[in-house]
């Protein structure tokens, strides 16, 4: 409990003082920040490892994976600052990580796993993991992207004194996103075909179908911006689309089963 009080008011600190001064022609104090982030990340990762690794397996709930990939963005996301424009990004990314914490803390869930006993298991659920967690950042930047251009299109004055970065270096970082997500993406489903006999099982079937669909929808994206040049809305709604397609696949029956039938 102490430790997630801790994660929670470090992460919602650390969005804090990025937040107040976002706008601000010199921006935000990245070193409190970024301590601050930091701080929350190592808390998070002690209580991931200590609701996770339970006996006699693994408590896989809905919950802890939505946890761990709250922690998987936050600590890519506050890496990639130091060299990438993803400042406004930062705020979103650690108020949701502090959310997600708050509700493990007061509603407690189990879904126990032995992934050890399955190899094939555990890289499945890795490569699922990465994808989803990449992805979910080239949504980040989608929104980030449309938020850039409408400000552009309205002239808006203000917007040369922001920390915000170039409209053409987030579409460009975004594609780079894409392309490593679909291609994660892409190797998780391959491995769920060769080394999982249940992927179109009657409560695993609308994962499988959904995630080739989202699939299908980036893939979609990136063949569309390299023959014919997409870019702006169509590529933020397809991306938007395609992360709901996969947020549903992953999430979705589990919190039927999970929070909903309890």
């Amino acid at each position: 409990m102490l430790l997630g009080l801790l994660a929670i008011s470090f992460y919602f600190a650390a969005a804090g003082v990025i937040a107040s001064r976002l706008f601000h022609h010199q921006g935000p104090n990245k070193k409190l920040s970024n301590f601050l982030a930091f701080a929350a990340i190592i808390a998070h990762i002690l209580i991931l490892s200590d609701s996770i690794f339970i006996e006699p397996g693994q408590n896989m709930s809905i919950l802890n994976v939505a946890s761990l990939i709250a922690w998987l963005i936050a600590l890519t996301m506050i890496i990639a600052s130091f060299s990438l424009p993803n400042l406004i990004l930062l705020p979103v990314v650690f108020g949701f990580a502090g959310l997600i914490v708050f509700f493990g803390l007061v509603i407690p869930s189990t879904y126990l796993m032995h992934i050890e006993v399955r190899p094939a298991l555990l890289l499945h659920i890795t490569l699922a993991l990465f994808a989803y967690g990449c992805l979910m950042i080239a949504f980040l930047y989608a929104l980030q992207l449309s938020y850039i251009n409408n400000r552009l299109k309205q002239k808006q004055a203000s917007l040369l004194h922001t920390s915000l970065p170039p409209l053409m270096a987030v579409e460009n970082i975004l594609f780079k996103l894409l392309l490593a997500g679909t291609s994660l993406l892409t190797l998780s489903l391959l491995s769920g075909f060769a080394f999982l006999d249940d992927m179109f099982a009657k409560d695993q079937a609308h994962k499988t179908v959904l995630s080739i669909l989202a699939w299908l929808v980036f893939g979609l994206v990136l063949v569309g911006h390299q023959k014919w040049g997409w870019r702006g809305k169509p590529l933020v709604s397809a991306t938007v689309v395609g992360s709901v397609l996969l947020t549903l696949a992953y999430f979705g029956s589990r919190i039927v089963r999970e929070v909903i039938i309890g």
